[in-house]
């Protein structure tokens, strides 16, 4: 983060970006091609790991193997929320790929962050997926071997959450079980 932010007299002088200034920004070819809104910053993106390349990997063909019709998994797509356009891992949501020709979803049923090195920023992302609705999100913890489960979101934030480890299984809402084993081998 720009050092400067770490002064709260700065802090509180800073603009934050809407979101309609993001997508000027962003189709002017000025905001870097890594970097996601997160409540009106920028924020630049991680680089992925190898472990947390495989895991994302892994969780999509598990995901995907079920997966409803009327429902598409995307991979790093962007979301659009109110002050924010993250672009989860993974995300399963409602449509086809022609639904969004002209704007990205606005929610979704199911959101994957995959941490190695960025579970603080992860963790502050589920206000964010709570306050459009989303019903799940999972922290993939990749160096835990672990998952954080928030669920059941009320006013803006997840009311449940839960750590599943192995040998225990995700389950999704469609049916699909996920042994954290095969996840994490």
């Amino acid at each position: 983060m720009i050092d400067i932010l770490e002064r709260p007299e700065i802090r509180r002088q800073a603009a934050p970006l809407s979101l309609e200034g993001y997508h000027v920004l962003r189709d002017l070819g000025l905001v870097p091609v890594k970097s996601e809104l997160l409540n009106g910053v920028v924020v630049e993106k991680m680089t992925k790991s190898p472990l947390h390349t495989l895991i994302a990997h892994r969780l999509y063909a598990l995901l995907a193997a079920d997966l409803p019709a009327g429902y598409q998994l995307r991979k790093e797509d962007p979301l659009t929320l109110v002050a924010s356009e993250p672009e989860p891992d993974l995300a399963i949501v409602a449509g086809t790929i022609d639904t969004f020709r002209d704007h990205h979803p606005d929610t979704a049923e199911l959101v994957v962050e995959i941490a190695v090195t960025s579970a603080d920023l992860d963790r502050a992302k589920a206000d964010l997926y709570a306050a459009a609705g989303i019903p799940a999100y999972w922290l993939i913890l990749g160096r835990d071997r672990a998952v954080e489960v928030h669920s059941s979101p009320v006013d803006g934030r997840y009311s449940q959450i839960r750590r599943v480890t192995q040998p225990e299984t995700l389950t999704t809402w469609y049916g699909t079980a996920i042994q954290l084993g095969k996840l994490f081998a």
